[in-house]
């Protein structure tokens, strides 16, 4: 079961990638004033398609999120301050 679901996580990978470049040619044929009918057709079916693999992802048990970004801030390490130096004051006041 989990090679199946490996190659289900691909597929959707791979069509994730896919609608990327669909939507970015429907765009710039949006821009250029052209019929993107087509374009948007194939999209449609694309997201079809994700929606079934989706479904049967969640069939076979597995829920976790397929290539999200960690979208937590990493934290920058805390740091002390630096140590002040006693001696030099305690030479000072020797010397007076």
């Amino acid at each position: 079961m989990d090679n199946r679901v490996n190659k289900i996580r691909k597929k959707i990978s791979a069509l994730r990638l896919d609608m990327l470049a669909t939507e970015r040619a429907m765009s710039a044929e949006i821009r250029d004033g052209l019929d993107c009918v087509a374009t948007s057709t194939r999209l449609m079916m694309l997201r079809a398609e994700l929606t079934q693999l989706v479904g049967e992802r969640r069939t076979l048990g597995d829920l976790t999120p397929i290539g999200l970004p960690d979208l937590r801030k990493p934290r920058p390490a805390r740091r002390m301050p630096p140590a002040v130096d006693i001696v030099p004051a305690l030479r000072r006041k020797s010397a007076a």
